[in-house]
């Protein structure tokens, strides 16, 4: 029987199982042989991170001809305006691909958030918002790009949902085993 892994990636932890001498991997907080990580996130980002031992699963779930949607928590520098949703939710073009139409909305900050370590760099005179973003895609760092190109720069990702499987209540470092009848909703 296969298996699957949902985890809170912290800040900070390198998404592979190998030593990488700067950063926490995942063999840091996950002892189990013989899973990887469908997909990745920036060292820099946080959130959901699904793990598994079934190749076809994982490619399912990475590869970007499946448009598996994935939502993230943005906090962007600045108060999002308008016109910067439709950009989003349109495509942006950032140099070397325009990106596919997302959805986007602001949001509250999300409840039950935790605190990071070290926190977001935080300046008295410039506010912040957060955004729900989701995007079909996944090319290296294109949510931080997007933001960017519209004018307000991301200050903390945190990917919430990939597919119908969120992060739950699990906080950073937690992970726990998908059962028979989540695998099955798959």
């Amino acid at each position: 029987m296969r298996q699957v892994i949902i985890f809170n990636k912290p800040f900070g932890v390198v998404c592979q199982f190998s030593a990488d001498g700067k950063h926490p991997t995942l063999k840091d907080y996950i002892p189990i042989a013989g899973i990887y990580a469908a997909g990745r996130l920036d060292t820099d980002s946080e959130g959901l991170l699904i793990l598994t031992d079934d190749g076809r699963l994982q490619h399912q779930l990475a590869h970007p001809k499946h448009k598996l949607p994935k939502t993230y928590w943005v906090q962007v520098e600045g108060e999002v305006t308008d016109a910067a949703l439709s950009a989003l939710m349109h495509g942006v073009d950032l140099g070397d691909f325009v990106s596919a139409p997302a959805q986007a909305r602001r949001i509250s900050e999300p409840d039950n958030l935790w605190d990071r370590t070290p926190p977001v760099r935080f300046r008295q005179a410039i506010p912040t918002s957060w955004i729900a973003l989701t995007i079909t895609e996944g090319k290296n760092r294109q949510v931080r790009r997007m933001t960017a190109k519209v004018g307000f720069p991301t200050l903390r990702l945190i990917r919430a949902q990939i597919g119908a499987w969120t992060l739950d209540k699990l906080m950073p470092g937690q992970f726990r085993a998908l059962s028979v009848q989540e695998l099955k909703n798959f």
